[in-house]
């Protein structure tokens, strides 16, 4: 008798919290890597990106050809080298060694740091045109498709092709008015 008056108390006071949760709650969810892959602004990163990538891979290419020409200076010549002269050309050789190490590292800094800026200035662009679809939806929740531990999504929750339109109408709206923002128009209160 005990342990039905327990099981009884304890469903009454579940009921009240059952009946808030029932009621339905709107989410939906975007593929962001396809954002950034498809949208206008996101192109644009990317090419910046390929850009300085290239960039310091010629720069580093050109110290690699260096470098073998300075070995292959070095092996054909070593036998009609003075010894102080080889030695010279020797050191030459280490030291653009390291200049490539440390160019190469600082390279990949550098590509990091830069794609770490263009990932944050387009998330800092792109959530405004996200939190106002979210609120025009009537949505309570808004996940990214691959990245929240989400294993299926229905494709009728999928909100990604609207947000690839709204932020390229909000980046193309900003180019053409001369602004670096691609944040859409909001009315205020």
């Amino acid at each position: 008798m005990k342990k039905v008056l327990i099981s009884v108390a304890m469903a009454a006071l579940a009921l009240p919290t059952f009946a808030q949760n029932a009621a339905p709650a709107r989410l939906a969810v975007i593929d962001v890597q396809r954002v950034l892959n498809t949208s206008i602004a996101g192109k644009a990163a990317q090419d910046r990106l390929k850009k300085l990538q290239d960039d310091k891979m010629a720069k580093a290419s050109k110290m690699q050809d260096d470098l073998k020409a300075l070995d292959t200076e070095i092996n054909t010549k070593k036998l009609s080298l003075s010894e102080d002269k080889l030695a010279d050309l020797q050191k030459q050789l280490a030291d653009k060694q390291v200049a490539l190490q440390r160019y190469g590292q600082d390279a990949d800094k550098e590509l990091g740091d830069a794609r770490d800026r263009e990932l944050l200035a387009l998330e800092n662009k792109i959530k405004p045109v996200i939190d106002q679809i979210g609120k025009e939806m009537g949505l309570a929740v808004i996940f990214n498709k691959f990245e929240s531990g989400l294993v299926y999504a229905s494709d009728a929750i999928d909100i990604t092709d609207t947000v690839i339109k709204r932020f390229n109408d909000a980046t193309q709206a900003a180019e053409n008015a001369g602004q670096p923002a691609a944040q859409p128009a909001t009315k205020k209160p």
